[in-house]
């Protein structure tokens, strides 16, 4: 990975994509076909629930993905068109965002964390004519939801409804127990409008699209401002999708089964969890929400080989009751440093490809190195510029490449990244060069490998001095005791910013303040050594709905709590 000229300066390029090997079709409705070619007959999807369990097929999954399509198109979806998708980890999304892609539309994928001031933004703001939503997710109904931001739906007939809130939106069709009358129509009744729709035109579609088109159009979950809508094309997506098979080393011959909870509307769940398992020929148990006592049940019954989990989410595993009971023996791609590879059931030995860069904009990954990879390799990195990658490290105010080592902002150009912000022209999103500017934090080393140290914006500035948040997490996530840290900068008159460590204990633990700080001197500068050490109950800091911890919210009640 070389640089020719400029490496004396932060640029670097990975190979030409045409080097990548395992790529296949560029498109949804390609990826879709080559991989029920394939595997036609295996176990695609599973999902269990308390009425029985739902096992799909490839072929089954595809047929599944064309009723959406049909039935779309009936409708009257055009080219681009597109449909919104607001449901948990369940068969039919899958299905939906497929089906959405064969009929040629954009398939954007909504969280079911959304409050209502959320969802409001994020229909407003994609333009959706059709929204297909699963109607109740735990305590809250979206039916209800839905018709409160927009009463006519509950007074228009299905088909019909004008709506001057949502503009385009005519359709909703619901997952669940329908409502009375009103705009919603039962899943069953919309897949049966389309058994009119002939079946050739939908392959023909499906044919037509190319890689790129707009594909999805997911939003951020950033945790320090309102969702951003960003837009993808089919080659970026399936790209990744080839590529995450490829750098967790799965095959065919592994029939991985993947079990997750974490919403598919996030990209790197999409990618790494749905793409990886479903390009190599596995099987996807899906957990529509998290709940450790069903999860472990779900991977024990299912002999899952592939669990996909956040970190606050293994702490919960390990703190079941059901732990130490279940048999988790048919576990093989599990990190070596989460809590299941240390359960007694568990043999293997296995490192995820964890050491990783990327974003939303990128549909995830720009920088990785394959999982195994040794630590002499990798050098504690966030892994080498991927395949028709290029990364360069700029000053943040002048935009100028700064040298080989100094930190700066990270930015990014490859075939992954994004067609653009809804509402943003690309000439205000992406530099002269066509780089993305990610506010992201970090440096590249003498061997062209990038180390990402956290956002900008957090960048503590303390009496003259910088300090990585990052890096204080890192070296309290080895203090005994501690099972969630964040360190935030707190205004302070003279300083600038205090360096305050907010700290979620382990249960049972009892943490004092002096003890951490101990710690923390002999691992750390001084000037870096928190001045204060906060300690939080778990259900105090707020979280995104993909498990960052907010740190604006974190940094203002940290300082509410050093007020008193």
């Amino acid at each position: 990975m070389g640089a020719g000229s400029e490496r004396s300066l932060s640029l670097v390029s990975g190979p030409p994509l045409d080097a990548e090997p395992g790529l296949g079709a560029l498109t949804l409705p390609g990826f879709l076909d080559q991989v029920t070619a394939l595997y036609g007959e295996r176990e695609a999807v599973v999902l269990r629930t308390p009425d029985g369990v739902t096992r799909w097929t490839y072929a089954e999954l595809r047929e599944r993905s064309v009723e959406v399509a049909r039935a779309l198109r009936a409708g009257g979806l055009d080219r681009g068109g597109r449909v919104g998708v607001l449901m948990t980890n369940r068969p039919e999304w899958i299905a939906a965002v497929f089906g959405i892609s064969l009929a040629g539309g954009v398939a954007v994928t909504l969280s079911t964390f959304s409050t209502a001031p959320e969802l409001d933004h994020m229909l407003q703001a994609s333009g959706i004519s059709v929204l297909l939503f699963e109607r109740t997710v735990l305590t809250k109904d979206f039916a209800a939801v839905l018709t409160e931001l927009e009463p006519a739906i509950g007074r228009s007939a299905p088909g019909t409804l004008r709506s001057v809130r949502f503009p385009f939106l005519r359709r909703l069709a619901v997952l669940g127990e329908p409502m009375p009358g009103g705009a919603l129509e039962p899943w069953d009744g919309f897949l049966t409008h389309g058994q009119q729709e002939p079946r050739e035109l939908v392959e023909a579609t499906a044919a037509a699209v190319r890689p790129s088109d707009p594909a999805v159009l997911f939003f951020s979950s950033g945790s320090t401002s309102r969702p951003k809508g960003i837009l993808s094309a089919h080659r970026g997506v399936t790209i990744q999708m080839w590529r995450c098979r490829r750098m967790y080393g799965f095959g065919p011959q592994d029939r991985v089964r993947c079990w997750t909870a974490n919403g598919l509307f996030w990209s790197g769940n999409f990618a790494m969890a749905l793409g990886a398992t479903l390009a190599a020929g596995g099987a996807l148990v899906l957990q529509p929400t998290f709940a450790a006592a069903g999860a472990l049940e779900l991977m024990q019954a299912e002999q899952v080989t592939f669990p996909f989990a956040w970190p606050h989410q293994w702490a919960q595993l390990e703190g079941s009751p059901r732990w130490s009971e279940t048999d988790l023996s048919s576990m093989r791609f599990v990190d070596f440093n989460t809590p299941i590879a240390g359960h007694p059931t568990v043999s293997a030995r296995w490192f995820e490809p964890g050491h990783a860069y990327g974003n939303t904009e990128t549909f995830t990954i720009t920088t990785c190195f394959p999982a195994n990879t040794p630590p002499e390799v990798h050098c504690g990195s966030s892994g080498e510029a991927l395949p028709g990658v290029t990364v360069k490290i700029v000053d943040p105010l002048t935009g100028t490449v700064l040298p080989r080592g100094e930190r700066g902002e990270i930015c990014v150009k490859g075939p992954t990244l994004m067609l653009g912000y809804l509402g943003t022209p690309l000439d205000e999103t992406l530099d002269a060069e066509g780089f993305f500017r990610s506010g992201d934090g970090g440096r590249l080393d003498d061997g062209g490998l990038l180390h990402w140290e956290g956002r900008l914006t957090d960048i503590i500035k303390t009496g003259g001095a910088n300090v990585s948040p990052l890096e204080v997490d890192e070296a309290l996530t080895g203090c005994p005791g501690v099972r969630v840290a964040q360190t935030v900068g707190v205004p302070h008159e003279t300083l600038g910013e205090l360096v305050v460590a907010c700290i979620v204990p382990q249960q049972g633990v009892d943490l004092d303040a002096e003890t951490i700080r101990t710690f923390l001197r002999e691992r750390l500068a001084s000037y870096k050594v928190p001045r204060h050490v906060l300690f939080f109950r778990e259900d105090e800091i707020a979280l995104t709905g993909n498990a960052k911890i907010k740190s604006s919210e974190l940094r203002q009640l940290a300082a509410e709590r050093l007020k008193k």
